[in-house]
């Protein structure tokens, strides 16, 4: 979803509390890695890997001159002949400590072996942080989560708010991860340069490492 299609879906959900509640998250999210330089650590449930969130994430580091939002993934499963930023195991979380970010996504349950692991991450001084569909015992471990809505009933749908899943979600919080911090301009800027370069940003932006 480029920066177009998420301005585009904000003014669907205008007057809604998702606007507010992505970008707060996303506050969080940047508040806990940017002062440490970094450290994030991205994992899903054994069934889910947050692809496409790793993605983006990965992009907004570069758009907004903020390293530190580059994660690494964390894989349930690494296949032979993965490249050493794809070959990032579980074990990868037992070594997680002060200083660093543990982000979680889950739309199912994240399951006893990753529960596990997330509150030995936190006990050793981790950040958690949870984004899924509410499961209790992950948000009782996390500093800070958010959940996606549940899918409405089939015969509700048709008068339902604009459908937000969980992917919507997470392109809503790389987004504002990104945008709201952007870096100190060297020097006066004219208002044509700055205009220039967010021209530059929404039509070429650099080829994700995924």
């Amino acid at each position: 979803m480029d920066a177009v299609r998420v301005a585009l879906l904000r003014e669907v959900l205008a007057g809604t509390e998702w606007i507010q509640a992505t970008r707060r998250f996303a506050g969080a999210l940047r508040g806990a890695v940017v002062p440490h330089g970094g450290g994030l650590l991205l994992v899903g449930s054994a069934a889910y890997e947050p692809w496409h969130l790793a993605a983006h994430l990965d992009d907004e580091a570069a758009w907004s001159g903020l390293p530190e939002l580059s994660p690494t993934l964390v894989r349930h499963r690494v296949p032979g002949g993965a490249p050493a930023h794809l070959a990032v195991g579980l074990g990868r979380l037992d070594a997680a400590g002060r200083g660093e970010t543990l982000l979680v996504v889950a739309p199912e349950q994240p399951g006893a072996e990753l529960l596990e692991r997330v509150h030995d991450a936190r006990r050793n001084g981790a950040t958690v942080l949870a984004l899924d569909g509410g499961d209790r015992d992950l948000h009782a471990l996390a500093h800070d989560a958010l959940a996606a809505p549940p899918a409405p009933p089939d015969d509700a749908a048709a008068g339902a708010s604009p459908d937000l899943d969980l992917d919507t979600v997470q392109h809503l919080v790389s987004a504002a991860a990104g945008e709201n911090s952007l870096p100190a301009p060297r020097g006066r800027r004219r208002f044509r340069d700055r205009l220039a370069r967010l021209a530059d940003q929404l039509t070429a932006p650099p080829p994700p490492r995924w």
